[in-house]
């Protein structure tokens, strides 16, 4: 998903003639575009390989080289673009949910999507619309002249051109995961604004614990896992402000065809406790990393093991280890836990949220960048007690996608 724009109202008494238009943000600050991409051109990228490190980091990420070329596969031509379209197709149900950084649940609303293509090969385009329930009025309740219940958005369609240039998605069509980049929280705040405040609000207040994303955020991510159990999904928001700092994250939970399970009816009154105790553990696995074309298009795959404690003086602890055809690389690391969030040494927080779900991302995306590092965004789901997938973004200093790790992985 990209920015969304209000759809113009076919029939004023379905979609409302008295919906409020959001001006759309304005452009990326100069020290926001440095780590969101800029402009920055192919040829420059190109000329400019990052060599990534694993040392101090809580994610093994991957070297270069040991990779395979596969072009077909780890980038976005027609052939993936057209998977791509058609396991979005559908009718989409859920919820929207909007968490503040530690973790806390700060609103939900109902949601549906409604997905559908035109063209063929090389012109195929995705087509999405957003359907965001209202909020109560202030001055007129749904039943007053046939009021809305529901107002309609378009989203920017993909196609073989936004997908590469302004969404630089990454995709694992046997896993239907991928993962999205943006410059904008424009779509975010329409959501927040329509379905929480009501459609006649002012923007003067908020309602009380309410976030609104800012207007020039330094970065917006999406994963998206579906489920393995049935025809469901998740799509994870990190929102990054201008400073490169945690602002919210974001869960869509939906269903193709039927609504979606709540993010609460299997963990009810969760305690902090309670959402990490089920990931504690060793956990057995595989995964896919696919590097974007800028880096070389390129696909490895790897063995891997990850063992969770929390020690004697309550931190967390956490070694991973990743063994490819060449050789393994294993990483040791250690995190305070804070409530339903931790913070690792080298400042990268993992906060846990209902549902069998957690984020992660860097405490400080500026001091990433600052110092010349990669940093990556990650989003785990766990459907059930014993599995669990998880999707892993990478960035270049420049805030270009370098690569995307899916994982899939078994409590031993």
């Amino acid at each position: 998903m990209a920015t969304v724009l209000p759809a113009k109202a076919a029939n004023p008494r379905l979609y409302g003639a008295r919906r409020r238009k959001l001006a759309a943000p304005p452009p990326l600050s100069s020290s926001a575009a440095a780590f969101s991409g800029g402009q920055r051109s192919r040829e420059v990228a190109r000329g400019r390989r990052l060599q990534i490190h694993a040392v101090g980091r809580p994610f093994p990420l991957p070297e270069l080289g040991d990779e395979k070329d596969d072009p077909e596969g780890a980038s976005m031509n027609v052939g993936s673009l057209r998977l791509f379209v058609d396991q979005n197709i559908g009718k989409w149900n859920g919820s929207f949910y909007q968490f503040d950084p530690r973790g806390n649940v700060l609103q939900n609303v109902a949601t549906r999507l409604s997905a559908s293509s035109y063209g063929e090969d090389d012109l195929i385009s995705l087509i999405q619309t957003l359907y965001i329930k209202q909020a109560p009025s202030k001055t007129f309740s749904p039943e007053d002249d046939g009021g809305p219940e529901w107002i309609e958005y378009k989203i920017k369609e993909t196609n073989i051109f936004t997908a590469d240039k302004y969404q630089q998605i990454s995709f694992f069509p046997e896993q239907k995961a991928f993962a999205l980049r943006y410059q904008t929280a424009g779509m975010l705040e329409t959501v927040l604004r329509a379905g929480v405040l009501g459609e006649d609000d002012t923007g003067e207040e908020s309602p009380r614990g309410l976030m609104l994303p800012s207007r020039r955020p330094a970065l917006v991510c999406e994963n998206c896992l579906n489920s393995i159990k049935g025809d469901s999904r998740a799509r994870a928001f990190h929102v990054l402000d201008p400073k490169g700092i945690p602002e919210m994250f974001l869960i869509f939970l939906e269903g193709k065809e039927s609504n979606a399970p709540d993010i609460f009816s299997t963990n009810d009154q969760m305690d902090s406790k309670d959402r990490l105790a089920p990931f504690l553990g060793r956990w057995e696995g595989r995964s896919l990393t696919k590097r974007s074309g800028l880096y070389g298009s390129t696909m490895k795959e790897a063995d891997v093991v990850s063992l969770l404690e929390v020690d004697e003086q309550g931190r967390l602890v956490q070694d991973i280890t990743s063994k490819t055809s060449s050789s393994p690389s294993k990483v040791h690391w250690t995190g305070e836990i804070s409530g339903n969030m931790a913070i690792f040494e080298g400042g990268y927080q993992l906060t846990w949220l209902p549902g069998g779900m957690y984020v992660g991302c860097p405490c400080d995306v500026s001091r990433c960048v600052a110092e010349m590092q990669s940093f990556h965004l990650e989003f785990c789901w766990m459907e059930s007690s014993n599995q669990r997938q998880r999707l892993v973004r990478t960035y270049d200093s420049q805030g270009l996608p370098v690569s995307s790790t899916y994982f899939l992985e078994t409590k031993a």
